[in-house]
């Protein structure tokens, strides 16, 4: 994963993926802290991940929600890019590698700030962090990436890492639970 800043000398002619940009992924989790978050904080790394999936993967998300709200209307997402981002099975479900180098870079730009709370770790948004996800919170390019966060916060805003952990579990044991440690989680 490389940085805009160190693609300069790139070859224009060589394709490049959204996916490769630390910037996609640190956009992300920014909007994700602002959007999902509880006054711009998440607490926990897992309860962060599980959220950052069901964003990433709405089929997911939507089998979830039906699952714990059986009167709940599917949400009319647009499925052309559905997972335009994909994690990983890790030990506690699913996961992407890319996760402490994107905290980092956003910590080591003062944007957000991670405490270590007991056993767990709070990943909070700083106030330069909260007015930039704000100014993405406003762009189009963003638009459908909040509305799926919107949905999610909705709905699993306030459950724990633990919980979500073991509902993707329960749901998805054989997409994600049997998947071997490593593997790309697929639809």
């Amino acid at each position: 994963m490389k940085s805009l800043s160190r693609l300069g000398t790139r070859p224009a002619s060589l394709p490049l993926a959204a996916d490769d940009i630390l910037e996609f992924h640190a956009a992300r989790l920014l909007l994700l802290m602002h959007v999902c978050g509880t006054a711009g904080r998440i607490d926990g790394l897992t309860k962060m991940a599980k959220l950052d999936f069901f964003t990433r993967y709405p089929d997911f998300f939507d089998a979830a929600r039906a699952a714990t709200e059986p009167d709940a209307q599917s949400a009319p997402f647009d499925r052309s890019d559905a997972i335009e981002s994909t994690m990983v099975r890790h030990h506690y479900g699913p996961w992407d590698k890319r996760y402490y180098q994107v905290l980092a870079h956003l910590e080591a730009r003062r944007l957000i700030t991670v405490s270590k709370v007991k056993n767990s770790y709070q990943i909070a948004l700083s106030t330069e962090g909260a007015e930039k996800a704000k100014a993405l919170a406003k762009r189009p390019s963003f638009a459908t990436l909040i509305e799926r966060q919107r949905a999610v916060k909705k709905v699993f805003g306030g459950k724990s890492g633990t919980f979500l952990k073991t509902l993707i579990y329960q749901l998805f044991d054989e997409e994600v639970g049997k998947r071997p440690l490593g593997q790309v989680i697929t639809k």
